[in-house]
């Protein structure tokens, strides 16, 4: 049978490198002007200068090491495979298709379960409830026809 795979990612509206541009492009404007009024005896301006773009850099960087977090679902053959990406780190979780279980999401924020044999991982955290429950019961389906069993809905 054919691997079947969900990407499931933010929706940035910022790459990190177009991000860093613009922190550059802000921070040589703003010192530009800043240093233009150092020059005329108003030297305080550049102290908040550099406080404000310090803070604002802290705010992108954060912003930039989760902009590329994701999950990313592969059904195989034999196996289910989870791999969850977050600042960086990617955990790999190996579920087997014939003990695999899915958890609807119930509550408002809860995420999809994925359980087999004592392993457990959640996934769908950049989706909306609606999303996460149409992809819930598309992996259902599709694990029902990997193993022979009828889908629940």
């Amino acid at each position: 049978m054919e691997t079947r795979e969900w990407i499931l990612k933010r929706n940035c509206s910022i790459a990190p490198r177009q991000l860093a541009w613009v922190f550059a492009i802000l921070c040589a404007v703003s010192l530009a002007i800043a240093l233009a009024f150092t020059v005329h005896g108003a030297w305080t301006i550049l102290i908040f200068s550099v406080i404000e773009l310090s803070a604002v850099g802290i705010a992108f960087l954060m912003y930039a090491r989760h902009a590329t977090d994701r999950e990313h679902v592969v059904l195989e053959d034999d196996c289910l495979i989870v791999e969850v990406t977050q600042a960086g780190e990617a955990n790999l979780v190996r579920l087997d298709l014939r003990r695999a279980r899915i958890d609807f999401p119930g509550a408002r924020q809860a995420l999809v379960g994925l359980e087999s044999s004592g392993m457990r991982v959640e996934v769908g955290r950049f989706m909306s409830e609606w999303k996460r429950r149409e992809f819930a019961r598309e992996l259902e389906r599709e694990l029902s026809v990997r193993i022979g069993v009828l889908p629940k809905f």
